[in-house]
């Protein structure tokens, strides 16, 4: 059961978590205040495994606080970031297993120390047959992470790598740390090889934009950067 309750506006005694998802604090179907009782929070230190591939999925899943990388295996043993689940989302795997009945294609990791909410199978099932604010909510989180789908699928088989690298590494300065990734950690990011990603940091390296350090890159050039990914577009 839910570890924490508090009281809403009409003196309903519901699960503190649901401040987190004001669409679901607002929903008023008695469906779905059946089930939410049933729900349970989980807190998940950093490295935790939240779901492996080929796992059954027996809970549809809610983020609190934290972050959770879901990732796909090559047979080759290359990784590749499909998204991340951050505070307030929700995880479109899950709800496609739960609604297809299919095992996870994927695996999940925490990288952040993770407040999870989960609900089990058949209490989602239940609210989404039962209450059409539910369902609402899960279609509409499920649709907006087709778009970040597309979005990768589009860079990975249309991008050029050093584009994707550039802009990555430029997301992800602050203009005066070192970024500190490892090349592995690079190309799972980008979904490449290792190699592909350390021969392009040695390119960049030439041509004087970064300087590369032991899991550090500090980038001496955002200028040279940023003109690259614009001349791919």
């Amino acid at each position: 059961m839910v570890d924490h309750v508090w009281r809403n506006t009409t003196d309903t005694v519901v699960p503190f978590w649901l401040r987190a998802f004001p669409e679901l604090e607002r929903n008023r179907d008695a469906a779905w205040r059946e089930v939410i009782m049933a729900a349970k929070t989980v807190r998940l230190p950093a490295q935790s495994l939240v779901f492996r591939q080929g796992d059954e999925c027996t809970h549809y899943l809610l983020m609190l606080e934290g972050s959770v990388r879901v990732y796909r295996v090559s047979r080759k043993g290359r990784e590749i970031v499909l998204y991340r689940i951050g505070d307030g989302q929700t995880c479109p795997v899950t709800a496609a297993m739960l609604l297809s009945g299919q095992r996870y294609p994927a695996e999940a990791v925490v990288e952040r120390d993770s407040h999870i909410v989960l609900l089990p199978a058949k209490h989602f099932h239940y609210a989404l047959d039962k209450s059409s604010a539910f369902r609402q909510f899960v279609c509409q989180a499920y649709s907006e992470r087709i778009g970040d789908f597309i979005v990768l699928l589009e860079e990975v088989a249309f991008g050029h790598v050093d584009t994707r690298l550039a802009q990555w590494l430029l997301s992800h300065s602050d203009g005066q740390n070192p970024i500190e990734a490892s090349h592995r950690e690079l190309a799972t990011e980008l979904g490449t090889a290792r190699e592909v990603v350390s021969r392009q940091l040695k390119e960049f390296e030439r041509c004087g934009w970064v300087k590369l350090g032991r899991r550090r890159i500090h980038i001496s050039d955002s200028t040279g950067l940023a003109h690259l990914t614009m001349r791919r577009r």
